[in-house]
């Protein structure tokens, strides 16, 4: 049997809310604090996903048995994402890193590049800053 998406907007404003053990009002303040926002279809209606539910019940529970106050949930919530980011990031360049390249780069973006040895990063990325380790044997 295949999984749900947990990513696919599928649900009304009203039946989150019920999943979430919310009120629709409730839901409709956090998107325009942008605590949870759903994906909104041509018309203009929310629609949210499994994920968007997790998080809103995730948000409830912060609020009510952690006393955390919204502006502190959502500093939570963007810190969590950005770990996700950050560990996307560290399982890409893990690969490469253990074939004894280990030489690192940014462009002008800030993403981590790996450039092989004996090679320079392209000068047209704009400034950029090498670090340098040292192979052990």
């Amino acid at each position: 049997m295949e999984q749900p998406d947990v990513d696919e907007p599928v649900f009304l404003i009203s039946a989150a809310a019920e999943l979430a053990g919310m009120h629709a009002q409730t839901l409709r303040q956090y998107d325009r604090l942008g605590l949870v926002v759903p994906r909104r279809r041509p018309g203009g209606g929310r629609r949210y996903s499994l994920r968007d539910v997790a998080t809103l019940r995730e948000v409830q529970r912060m609020s009510q048995e952690e006393g955390i106050n919204l502006a502190g949930i959502k500093r939570i919530l963007h810190l969590a994402h950005e770990v996700q980011r950050l560990e996307r990031e560290v399982e890409r360049l893990r690969p490469r890193a253990d074939t004894g390249s280990r030489v690192f780069t940014t462009g002008p973006t800030g993403n981590v590049v790996i450039v092989e040895r004996g090679r320079r990063g392209r000068r047209d990325e704009g400034r950029a800053v090498v670090v340098w380790t040292a192979q052990a044997d």
